[in-house]
């Protein structure tokens, strides 16, 4: 650098190109000095990963955030089961999936990590929900009020036209017209259909065991010959499939983004308690807080979940479909496919996304982790530095993380929970429907309380339906279904999506001073450069002026 700075002291200039040339390369020796001797900046390497859709809308807008800190990730979003393969094969860096290696699968194949070291990590909480499509005189239903029973039956083939009595029973005695009922389900290996199939098995064995053949659950669906029911691959093609021209009559489960993203209703679900509720990140972190973690850091299963508390709480608010998407994070210190850099990058990445990220969920569809799963998950990165001491996770404040779950002070506490309103009298057996639009995830604790206001990501209420005392709502003669209501806004997440992140992670000493004095060197030299260049440009066409002359 000193050798150009000499070659351009030489060349005349005017005092103003001087001047400004002088400052511009004291800020860029400046901040190049701040960028080489800062230690805390680490060297990454592009990392791959692959699994579950059902948190893939997610983690794509983490790695997109952290993708201008110069991490590089990629995702393959191929279903729990391949992740859990690819991950054992080391095929990839790490996998994500919804439900732990269960030894062997539904086929006797092996499930397990082999001889890869391994932990699991929670990454975001959720709730599976049930998309549909219904039109009713051309107009699309977006109330639509659904027990476990009745879900049950659709999914096995008991339940197969809308205007069944079960449907209209939970309803409240709307009753849907002659539509033959189409269930969409995973044909991949699929955590989603695992988690779903679970709940089955738990809650409805009379009515899912006779169907499936046996016990337990399954990630591969399964379809008997003569039904209606169509497989799609990946959660983005349920809901495509769902949300078609032709999807009229379908009904597929997929996790609550998914509708969101697509601006689709979604079926209140009937709790314990007797309410139908939604599952936005209220009604999830509150039926989460029944779920039994395993705590135990000397076991293999640490930090996985048992769920049957989730399914029966009889919180009114609780969701009882809610669940944990998990990471398997590669700890061996051989580990064939990692280095110090690649450990590096998964390091920062997931402390990003444990920390900063979890503010995003809520918007997306999904629900942050409560404190003492962002504490554990900080713990389970801490085995990659283990692994390499080379690797830096120093000077990482959990309680700095920007998460509405936090109660300062206390791990065992969750706010969301605390703050999640009751649901309407409206959606109550035996009352309603409130005539609400779902598939919204409404980010205050308001929009989400009014009965006749669900709110977009940003908040707006919409689609009023009457209050107490109101005249009633329209209802279609001809159906018995309440009329559509105003379709304004429909979870549109536009403005969340093109969020930049403000931080790189959470507390790390040193990373806000290297990106802050990159970000003013590029505006300083965007200010700058015009001006040098013209000076030099007008300084080069006299020359060449006078060469002619």
């Amino acid at each position: 650098m000193n050798t150009h700075l000499n070659v351009l002291s030489r060349r005349p200039s005017s005092r103003r190109a001087k001047a400004a040339l002088a400052g511009l390369v004291a800020v860029l020796s400046s901040s190049l000095m701040i960028v080489t001797a800062n230690p805390a900046q680490a060297a990454y390497s592009q990392i791959e990963g692959s699994g579950s859709t059902w948190s893939q809308g997610i983690v794509a807008q983490w790695i997109s955030d952290v993708d201008a800190n110069g991490m590089k990730i990629t995702y393959n979003g191929a279903g729990s089961s391949q992740g859990r393969k690819d991950f054992a094969s080391n095929v990839t860096d790490f996998g994500i999936t919804e439900i732990p290696y269960q030894g062997k699968d539904e086929f006797g194949a092996v499930d397990t990590a082999g001889n890869r070291e391994f932990a699991y990590m929670p990454i975001v909480a959720g709730g599976t929900a049930f998309t549909y499509q219904v039109q009713v005189g051309g107009k699309p239903v977006k109330d639509l009020r659904l027990s476990g029973d009745t879900i049950a039956k659709i999914f096995t083939n008991k339940i197969t036209n809308w205007n069944d009595p079960a449907i209209t029973k939970d309803n409240n005695g709307r009753k849907l017209p002659s539509l033959t009922i189409v269930p969409v389900v995973r044909s991949d290996g699929s955590g989603t259909t695992a988690q779903f199939t679970a709940w089955l098995d738990k809650q409805f064995p009379s009515i899912w065991q006779p169907y499936f053949g046996k016990t337990g659950l399954t990630s591969y669906y399964p379809k008997k010959s003569g039904s209606k029911m169509i497989g799609a691959a990946g959660s983005d093609q349920v809901m495509n499939t769902i949300s078609s021209r032709s999807g009229n009559g379908t009904i597929g489960y997929v996790e609550y983004s998914y509708p969101v993203n697509k601006k689709y209703p979604v079926v209140k679900l009937l709790n314990k308690a007797g309410y139908f509720v939604e599952p936005t990140q209220y009604n999830v972190a509150v039926a989460l807080t029944k779920a039994k973690i395993n705590n135990d850091p000397s076991s293999q299963a640490y930090l996985t979940s048992i769920l049957d508390g989730v399914y029966t709480s009889t919180d009114p608010r609780a969701y009882p479909l809610s669940s944990y998407s998990y990471m398997l994070l590669p700890t061996g210190a051989k580990d064939q496919r990692m280095t110090t850099s690649k450990r590096q990058t998964l390091t920062d990445f997931m402390f990003y996304s444990l920390c900063q990220g979890q503010s995003k969920a809520g918007p997306y569809g999904y629900s942050p982790l409560p404190l003492n799963l962002v504490q554990a998950g900080f713990d389970q990165l801490k085995k990659l530095s283990a692994a390499d001491p080379a690797v830096d996770v120093k000077d990482r404040d959990v309680t700095k993380c920007n998460n509405p779950t936090f109660v300062a002070g206390d791990l065992s506490k969750n706010k969301l929970a605390q703050i999640a309103p009751q649901p309407p009298a409206c959606d109550k057996v035996g009352t309603g429907p409130c005539g609400t639009v779902t598939g919204t995830a409404p980010t205050t604790p308001e929009a989400a309380a009014k009965p006749g206001a669900a709110a977009s990501a940003g908040g707006t209420p919409v689609d009023a339906a009457p209050a107490a005392g109101d005249a009633p709502a329209a209802v279609d003669p001809e159906t018995g279904v309440a009329a559509p209501t105003t379709e304004t806004a429909t979870g549109d997440t536009s403005q969340a999506a093109v969020a930049v992140p403000t931080e790189l992670v959470a507390g790390r000493a040193g990373d806000t001073k290297v990106f802050g004095a990159l970000a003013a060197l590029e505006l300083i030299a965007i200010i700058l450069a015009p001006g040098v260049g013209a000076v030099y440009f007008k300084r080069r066409a006299r020359r060449k002026q006078g060469a002619w002359s």
